[in-house]
């Protein structure tokens, strides 16, 4: 009878320790991590990447390339990995026809760039590289200079902040004769403002045209804007100026293509 009490009693006890034992909870699995971009396409080495801009004008150091008219723009760039690049661009203008010296056929712009960009130090870049301007067209016939245009340039730039030189190698620089030594400095900001997706864009550049009696096309520019990245789309609303003097920049359609300007654009990368 004593074994039988004994043998319910640490039956009971088991049973009561069984109970405050707390279950086996499974492990919650720790999220998936979000899938990686897909890397760019490449060829030879070089990344292929690329943009397509619409714009209500075409701003090019703070003059409109298309009398204050919309612009369509693409660009493809190719990059390596150890930092050499080459790029086409091609935007519409009008500013060859709107300046009323004939009858040519340059509607259109093409940029071909390329050179080197040295990642020397964290957030610090080292750009140099030469860019040719083209405007494809007869100019036989009529009173100017071929435009199209070749520069080489220096760049240095630091974070959200970038300073380049540029500089006319070719004779003519962008129509106007024996301007070779002409030059481009400018100072360019793209300040994030912190989380929000906003970044603040601010410019000053100095246009100075070498040769004898070219100084009144020498002028200062400047551009303060706000851009943010939407879905994919980057939208960009900027106010320009540039010190433009009239009897130098006042096409026949009697518009000064620099002073104050407001443009918005919108760009998709890919």
């Amino acid at each position: 009878m004593r074994l039988r009490s004994i043998l319910s009693f640490v039956a009971a006890l088991c049973g009561s320790l069984q109970a405050q034992t707390p279950p086996v909870v499974a492990p919650v699995a720790a999220p998936a991590p979000a899938p990686a971009a897909p890397a760019p396409p490449s060829f030879l080495g070089f990344a292929v990447t690329g943009t397509a801009t619409l714009g209500s004008q075409y701003i090019f150091r703070g003059l409109t390339q298309t009398d204050g008219r919309p612009t369509v723009q693409a660009e493809i760039d190719l990059a390596h990995a150890d930092g050499w690049y080459l790029s086409l661009a091609s935007s519409n203008i009008s500013w060859l026809a709107d300046a009323g010296v004939g009858t040519i056929s340059a509607g259109v712009e093409v940029d071909v760039f390329g050179g080197y960009k040295w990642a020397f130090a964290k957030d610090w870049t080292l750009d140099i590289g030469a860019i040719r301007y083209l405007y494809p067209g007869d100019y036989s016939h009529v009173s100017i200079t071929s435009p199209n245009t070749t520069e080489g340039y220096l760049g240095l730039s630091y974070s959200w902040a970038s300073l380049k030189y540029s500089r006319v190698l070719s004779a003519g620089n962008f129509g106007v004769a024996k301007a070779d030594g002409s030059s481009y400095i400018d100072l360019s900001l793209a300040i994030p403002l912190g989380e929000s997706g906003w970044t603040v864009l601010a410019h000053g550049g100095k246009t100075t045209y070498a040769g004898t009696g070219n100084s009144p096309l020498d002028y200062t520019d400047y551009k303060l804007g706000l851009a943010k990245e939407i879905k994919g789309y980057t939208f960009a609303l900027a106010g320009t100026n540039a010190d433009t003097k009239d009897v130098a920049y006042k096409n026949p359609l009697g518009n000064n293509i620099g002073k104050s300007r407001v443009t918005l654009t919108i760009t998709k990368a890919f």
